[in-house]
């Protein structure tokens, strides 16, 4: 184990912390790192957390580590990769841009905008890959309603006649 000593400034922002904790993470870390400091093993730390040693070793050498930040950002975890962002808000405007015009002049075959349709044209123009389901949820946020087909075109209604002039006489 690296050496469990605090300095005298950083064990005291420790114990403020303790008193006013800002997150959950901050404070267990800060309370592992001072029973550390006060001659507690890492085992037993370990187990007072509930956490594997191996992690009690990971916050003391990211705490002893990050020496460029204060001690509250210490305890915090370090930026990660992670999941890409998502495309909430980013394709929002693209889309309300081009969901009026006629997909025929973005060089496309087709006469309306599809979620398939706007996906494709995200990606050819905007080299923004999307979920259908993204652009799906952009269509909604924006409130643009999708006009469904009738079915019905050929049908008439029985009093069809009437409403011409006729007889009601078949």
């Amino acid at each position: 184990m690296p050496a469990s000593q605090l300095r005298s400034r950083d064990r005291q922002q420790l114990l403020k912390l303790l008193d006013h904790p800002h997150d959950a993470k901050q404070f267990r870390r800060a309370q592992a790192l001072l029973w550390l400091h006060e001659g507690q093993s890492v085992l037993r730390v370990a187990e007072l957390l509930r956490v594997q040693p191996r992690t009690i070793y990971n916050w003391a050498y990211a705490f002893r580590e990050r020496t460029d930040l204060g001690p509250p950002a210490r305890l915090l975890d370090a930026p990660r990769s992670g999941r890409p962002p998502t495309a909430l808000g980013i394709i929002d405007p693209l889309i309300d841009a081009v969901i009026d015009d006629d997909p025929r002049d973005y060089g496309y075959r087709s006469t309306v905008w599809t979620a398939p349709l706007l996906r494709r044209y995200l990606g050819e123009v905007h080299q923004i890959e999307t979920s259908r389901k993204s652009v799906s949820r952009a269509i909604s946020r924006l409130g643009i309603r999708w006009k469904r087909p009738r079915h019905r075109l050929g049908l008439r209604p029985d009093t069809w006649r009437q409403s011409k002039g006729g007889s009601n006489a078949g």
